[in-house]
């Protein structure tokens, strides 16, 4: 069994603000392997322009400039403040809800992943638009000279898609992305939970920084098993229309020179 909890629990706003800052952290720390990633997923197939996840990160950095890493940020922020406040911040109210206030002792792992399911449900719901135009905004590859960006921002993105896509089309790609963060985050904060529990109830581990990054790090390697293969799914969903955008523009521009060639 595990130790007794050592204070009294948060209010909720608290678990979101702190919820908030640590998710918001490791988005700015680890946007460059998320940016390479989407790019390898929206690859496609016979393509060799990225390959492996530093030679990715190389390509990206030599054509486009070391800051492209970072394409994407700003909705990335605005997505970790909603979703990450909410999966996280909802995660221990729901896992309360589910066991009743009456049970004594260790939570069942199935109660777990079924309050990490519920909790990343919900938040990406609200956050999907965030996810949406993130994913958008890392997609966009090396321009032609002069060609502008299709989302100068985030903000503008929003309104971009709102005015071409209409209103569902923010929420464009829902269904997998519900599937790949509710999946993800029952695996994630099942697991942390899981294996935090474990580590304490050993005698060898105390509760302090050392026992949650490991379980943080062993959570997030099991979390990102479990869902890759949704995540493929989301993004190529949600990164499709910009692809179409960007080949039917390369079209247009092979055509135009062709017919100049033709004329002269």
């Amino acid at each position: 069994m595990s130790p007794p909890p050592t204070g009294p629990p948060l209010p909720f706003p608290n678990l979101f603000a702190a919820s908030a800052v640590a998710a918001c952290t490791a988005e700015i720390m680890t946007l460059p392997l998320d940016t390479a990633k989407v790019r390898l997923q929206l690859q496609g197939n016979g393509a060799s322009k990225y390959k492996g996840l530093l030679g990715t990160c190389a390509t990206i950095a030599r054509e486009e400039g070391a800051g492209a890493l970072w394409k994407g940020l700003e909705p990335g922020l605005h997505r970790q403040v909603v979703y990450g406040g909410l999966r996280i911040g909802l995660y221990e109210p729901v896992k309360n809800f589910f066991v009743g206030k009456d049970h004594v002792g260790d939570v069942p792992l199935h109660l777990k992943i079924a309050a990490g399911l519920t909790t990343g449900a919900i938040g990406i719901t609200v956050a999907s638009p965030t996810d949406l135009v993130k994913v958008r905004m890392q997609s966009e590859g090396k321009l032609a000279a002069g060609a502008p960006k299709k989302y100068p921002n985030a903000v503008r993105a929003y309104g971009i898609i709102l005015r071409e896509e209409g209103l569902l089309g923010l929420w464009k790609g829902l269904g997998p992305n519900i599937a790949r963060n509710a999946i993800i985050n029952a695996a994630e904060l099942a697991s942390y939970d899981q294996i935090k529990q474990s580590m304490l109830a050993s005698g060898i581990f105390s509760d302090n920084i050392v026992t949650h990054l490991v379980a943080g790090l062993g959570a997030g390697f099991f979390a990102v098993c479990v869902g890759s293969p949704v995540d493929v799914v989301k993004s190529r969903v949600m990164g499709e229309r910009l692809a179409s955008l960007q080949e039917w523009s390369l079209g247009g521009r092979a055509w135009s020179c062709n017919a100049c060639q033709t004329r002269l």
